[in-house]
């Protein structure tokens, strides 16, 4: 039984009614590493694993949800939803439930049965990937006409307002908007995009440390305040800037007496990746994979030294991929404090490349890791039943 009809069958089980059934993908991101909440530019991919979501109507105004992969069921009335999160995963799609009904869509009650195989934990964005499938389910329900960025918009208030996770738009972006075959070069600021086309024969093989890292932990809205500070003190003698998009290296150095030594380094880390992600789409764009290792490198090092966000176990991981025959590039990717890995492998190698990786990874730190081979998929959508479930290779 294919992925769809076998969670068709769970819902009518559940709640004995027909269902329809939407997806949505979880990411990997590229290049562009905590730039999208500096109106910068972020170069992710969506990949094949998702989350879906089984929905039917109800004659009320309450939500019931039912997640898989938690075996809970939680209850919500849409007439009383408030901006208190629990710290669970219910606070996703009901976040997203609070966000469409204050952007005005009088919602009807639904019955909802979730499930995904994003990892959880590991920066590949699976509450992006509940959240948009989520949203897309509930407008759907009542034939609301869906455009991909303003859905995008309103999970990022979900998790920002709803959640308290400061989150970027780049995660629920590229769930709405994913090309299979490609990555997505979006300018933060402005949301205007352009696919990016991966060239043929390379894949996208994420590695997963296996230590979990927590989105909404303080640390991630540290970083985002010390951004903040340093935009605050650099518009002292930089008149009109809005955030760290809007300045250069030059104008960083000249003006670096502003700042103490943490804030700089902030600065100095999006400032820097906001070029590395520019040209590594460009690099993409021309086929000249040979720029893609050092511009990888330089933003992990970024990443490990400026911002701090990495830990020894992606450090080992990187270092070890650099080592492996076929990498075109590697990096931490996502939040950080754990999580994953992206490298651009040739595709002739990625088979040994997994093999390798397993061995030596667990060799390193004792902790045997999951990896997965990818293709960047295509963004959230309606799923039929003859529709398949994911296609992603792992060890």
């Amino acid at each position: 039984m294919n992925q769809v009809r076998d969670l068709l069958a769970k819902f009518d089980s559940r709640y004995r009614t027909a269902a329809m059934v939407y997806r949505a993908p979880g990411r990997v991101n590229l290049i562009g590493e905590h730039t999208d909440y500096n109106d910068g530019f972020v170069l992710p991919a969506a990949i094949g694993f998702s989350c879906w979501v089984a929905i039917a109507g109800r004659r009320d105004r309450k939500l019931v949800l039912y997640s898989e992969n938690f075996d809970e069921s939680i209850e919500a009335d849409l007439d009383s939803l408030r901006t208190r999160a629990t710290g669970k995963w219910a606070d996703y799609p009901l976040g997203v439930a609070w966000a469409l009904e204050q952007a005005g869509f009088r919602l009807r009650g639904a019955n909802l049965y979730i499930q995904g195989d994003v990892p959880l934990g590991a920066g590949l964005s699976s509450s992006a990937a509940l959240e948009v499938s989520t949203g897309f389910a509930l407008l759907s329900l009542d034939h609301y006409p869906i455009e991909s960025t303003k859905l995008a918009l309103l999970c990022q208030k979900a998790e920002n307002e709803f959640v308290g996770a400061r989150c970027g738009i780049m995660d629920q972006f590229v769930c709405c908007h994913g090309r299979a075959g490609n990555a997505l070069l979006v300018d933060c600021r402005s949301l205007e995009f352009r696919h990016v086309r991966l060239p043929l024969g390379v894949q996208l093989v994420i590695c997963n440390t296996m230590v979990q890292h927590k989105i909404g932990t303080s640390e991630y809205n540290v970083r985002r305040s010390e951004c903040e500070e340093g935009v605050r003190a650099l518009s002292k003698t930089l008149p009109g800037i809005r955030a760290l998009r809007d300045i250069s290296l030059a104008d960083l150095e000249n003006n670096r007496g502003l700042l103490n030594e943490t804030v700089y380094k902030r600065c100095r880390h999006v400032v820097s990746e906001n070029a590395r992600a520019l040209d590594v789409a460009q690099a993409l764009e021309n086929g000249k994979t040979e720029l893609l290792r050092p511009l990888m490198a330089e933003s992990h090092r970024s990443l490990r030294e400026d911002y701090r966000v990495s830990c020894p176990e992606l450090d080992v991981m990187v270092d070890l991929a650099m080592k492996q025959a076929g990498v075109l590039g590697a990096r931490m990717t996502g939040g950080g404090f754990g999580g994953c890995t992206i490298n651009l492998v040739n595709a002739a190698d990625s088979d040994k490349f997994l093999r390798c990786m397993t061995e030596a990874y667990e060799a390193a730190t004792g902790h045997y890791p999951q990896i997965y081979v990818c293709e960047p998929s295509q963004g959230a959508e309606k799923a039929e039943p003859g529709a398949f479930g994911t296609k992603v290779s792992s060890n």
